[in-house]
Order: structure tokens, then C-alpha cells, then sequence
């Protein structure tokens, strides 16, 4: 089967018609021309996927440099990092292993409490999901969002992309790039799922309310009250359930 690539969407043929779906190609992330991960993206905001991931892992405290780089799915960051990535343990501790605690405890060494940050009204945090702007979303049906909002529900910045942690990083990435963290005042949205790994993100970048359109994990919810979040789910329909956080809710 051919496979025509345009952009972020590819033409493809289904049950003998036209059809569009999302693009997903990797990028090798490499730091001083050392290769650190390959993740699975849409390709785009390359430099911000990179750089909000290494600041999400704790390895970069300012926005990075970039290297020239001819490889089309790949990027190099100019160092160095706050530590060698070798050292990362996100799910296993000398003290108890694979464990949620190790986990939270991983997190918290990356993310001060959450500040007390704006009080908004449930109504609008249930209606920013439908402030998300989807282009890609809605021409192919296979992307995630998140969306940076202010206080107001007004989107600042959204983005999508076919693994929603990567939709993600690429906000908390623009943001680091443009000097705008960390996000004391604001708000963040994702189109999904709740999971801990969004959570941690947004706590690392200081964001204290996240919102989703769907349910929230049980570690998410451990993160999110252990960091002072504010954590809501299943916002649809006008409504919001709130998990944690709830005195910023009015």
C-alpha cells in the first residue's frame, strides 16, 4: 500500500477510498551528538518536544541550544545536562523497588509543591476541552491536545500530536523556550486520559491545575494531591470531577 505523506497526515487508501491518518515517525533525541531516546511522534515542534522532555525528566533547568542537524528525525541539544541520564530512576528506589512511592518520591525531587495558583469556576475548566483547537484531530481522528490556558480559559497555546505525552512536552518545551515557566498562573488541558506521566509534567513545569477530558489513574491522583495540584477529569458535557486540589475550584 502506498503511503503519501503531507505534513502531519498521511493520504492512504481505505475499503478502496481516500482516507487521511495522523503521521508517526520517530525522533532520535541526541545531546552533544549523543543519541539519549527515540520517541514516536508527529512530526513538528521538534525543538520543543525535545527541550520540554529533558526539562520534564530534570535534566535541563533553562532553554537548551540546538546543534545543526541534517537528519530529518532527529535533533541535537547542546549540553550539558543538569546530570547524566544514566543516573535516572523514575519507578525504582533502594528502598522499595518498583513501588508507586518510589515513583512519587522520584517526582518530588524535580517538583516543589505546587503554588497556590488562580481559583476558577468548575464551568469554565469543564469548557476548556472544547476550546482545544484540533485541526489535525478532526482530519484524521488520531491525535492527542494540550492546551495552555490562562486564567480567563483563553488558549494560549495548543498542541497535538499521536502520543499524548508529546503533545504535552511540546507545550511545557514552547513555554521553557519562550522564558514563560514556570506556569504558576495557568492552566493546562489534555484531550485524553489523566495519567501519572502528565501529571509529573505538569507538576515539574509548575502548573497547578490540569484538566482532562478523560478518567485519571490512581498514581496520577497520588501524584497530583502530593504535589498540590488541582486535578480534574472526565470534563465533558459541562461537567468536571474534581480529584484533588479542590480549593482552587469555586
Amino acid at each position: 500500500m502506498e503511503v503519501r505523506v503531507q505534513g502531519r497526515h498521511a493520504r492512504v487508501v481505505r475499503d478502496g477510498q481516500p482516507d487521511e491518518v495522523a503521521v508517526e515517525e520517530p525522533l532520535e533525541i541526541r545531546v552533544d551528538g549523543r543519541p539519549l531516546v527515540v520517541t514516536m511522534r508527529t512530526p513538528g515542534e521538534d525543538e520543543e518536544l525535545a527541550a520540554g522532555f529533558l526539562y520534564g525528566e530534570g535534566l535541563l533547568a533553562a532553554a537548551p541550544g540546538f546543534h545543526p542537524c541534517l537528519d530529518a528525525n532527529a535533533i541535537d541539544v547542546a549540553g550539558p545536562l543538569l546530570r547524566d541520564p544514566g543516573e535516572r530512576r523514575f519507578y525504582t528506589t533502594s528502598s522499595c523497588g518498583v513501588c508507586g512511592k518510589g515513583a512519587l518520591e522520584e517526582v518530588a525531587v524535580h517538583a516543589p509543591p505546587a503554588p497556590p495558583g488562580p481559583q476558577v469556576a468548575r464551568e469554565l475548566l469543564a469548557a476548556l476541552p472544547d476550546r482545544l483547537e484540533q485541526p489535525e484531530f478532526a482530519r484524521t481522528g488520531g491525535l492527542h491536545a494540550t492546551g495552555l490556558f490562562d486564567a480567563g480559559g483563553r488558549a494560549l497555546r495548543v498542541r497535538e500530536d499521536v502520543g499524548r505525552h508529546n503533545a504535552m512536552d511540546k507545550v511545557v518545551g514552547r513555554a521553557l523556550l519562550a522564558g514563560e515557566l514556570p506556569l504558576h498562573e495557568r492552566i493546562l488541558c489534555v484531550s485524553g486520559r489523566l495519567s501519572f506521566e502528565l501529571v509529573q509534567k505538569a507538576a515539574v513545569a509548575g502548573a497547578p491545575i490540569l484538566v482532562g477530558v478523560g478518567a485519571p489513574t490512581s498514581l496520577a491522583v497520588s501524584l497530583a494531591a502530593d504535589r498540590g495540584l488541582t486535578l480534574g477529569g472526565f470534563a465533558r458535557g459541562g461537567r468536571l470531577n474534581v480529584y484533588t486540589g479542590a480549593e482552587r475550584v469555586t
